[in-house]
């Protein structure tokens, strides 16, 4: 079920799908209001959320929290 960029919580691990490319990351620190620090699960990079989606969100946009 997809989540709102505003129900991110710091700790919590989320998976994120845009254009046909699928990230899993969790939520580091949140130093702005809807500015989120994230680090990707798989290559343990740290890169801020909106990276990901700056260029746009396309048809396939889907964000779901991972237990």
């Amino acid at each position: 079920m997809a989540i709102s960029l505003d129900n991110l919580r710091r700790g919590k691990k989320y998976k994120l799908t845009n254009y046909g490319e699928t990230f899993e990351f969790q939520v580091m620190e949140m130093p702005e209001e809807n500015v989120y620090r994230v680090k990707d699960l798989n290559t343990l990079d740290l890169y801020l959320l909106h990276e990901l989606y700056r260029y746009g969100k396309g048809r396939d946009f889907d964000l779901e929290e991972l237990y």
